[in-house]
């Protein structure tokens, strides 16, 4: 009885030898050691390494942006309230022109815009003045608007596009693994493993590159919106300047009169 079991063992140990590996078995050493980002980035496919790099440059296009911008529209902010509050005083258009200066902030060019209307207009003030004023300051405004605007439209590209340029090195990695798979007949994950890594890697940095470049531009957007107001407020502003310098002058000239 002993001796039988002894054998049956025996013969189950040599099938077990014998017997075919799993299909799903790894070959440790055939694994790739290195599957960071960088190694994955060496070892990655030339299209999708041109992906991988024009996804990175997006985003830090994305961030100087940000970076430039947000300063910007702080700066010109600032200046733009604390002249739209000096016109609140008791100034004329004259006052105001000679105090900006040499100026060529927004608020400065709409106050040195009015003043020349009023200048070649010969100092005649009616409505007829106040009418083109208003269409100078239109101008300046619309002009001024899309000077601060400049390089936004980036980052709306960018938001836009990355996703499906990430998607591109996705489907392009993909593609890679099966090409892989079919010349070395085998479906070990070995083969595999590189490609899907590449495809996903692909994927992440264009997830990187359009979601802050979409936050970024909303924000950007709101501030610029901002922005305008200011300009509207500063318009307004010089349109009253200009409405009372011209009640003043019917005042003085019904005091003449009498």
């Amino acid at each position: 009885m002993q001796s039988n079991s002894r054998l049956g063992h025996m013969i189950l140990t040599i099938a077990l030898a014998l017997a075919p590996a799993p299909a799903f078995a790894i070959d440790e050493a055939l694994l790739p050691r290195n599957l960071s980002p960088w190694g994955m980035f060496v070892s990655a496919d030339i299209i999708v390494k041109t992906v991988m790099v024009g996804l990175a440059v997006a985003s830090l296009v994305t961030w100087t942006a940000w970076l430039a911008k947000t300063i910007e529209l702080r700066r010109k902010c600032a200046l733009a309230v604390q002249r739209t509050r000096a016109l609140e005083g008791r100034m004329t258009l004259a006052e105001a022109a000679e105090k900006t200066g040499d100026a060529h902030d927004a608020v400065a060019q709409l106050i040195q815009s009015c003043a020349r209307e009023a200048e070649l207009s010969g100092g005649i003030v009616d409505d007829g003045l106040q009418e083109r004023v208003a269409l100078r300051l239109e101008r300046v405004e619309a002009a001024m608007s899309r000077q601060i605007a400049r390089g936004t439209g980036a980052l709306a590209t960018i938001g836009a596009v990355a996703p499906f340029v990430g998607l591109f090195g996705t489907v392009w990695g993909i593609m890679n693994s099966f090409i892989g798979i079919s010349e070395s007949h085998t479906t070990s994950l070995a083969v595999v493993a590189p490609g899907i890594a590449e495809a996903l890697l692909a994927t992440a940095l264009g997830l990187v590159a359009a979601i802050p470049a979409v936050v970024i531009y909303n924000h950007l957007v709101r501030g610029i919106a901002n922005y305008r107001a200011l300009l509207g407020d500063a318009s307004a502003q010089l349109m009253l300047l200009v409405s009372r310098q011209r009640d003043h002058r019917h005042f003085r000239l019904a005091r003449a009169a009498e």
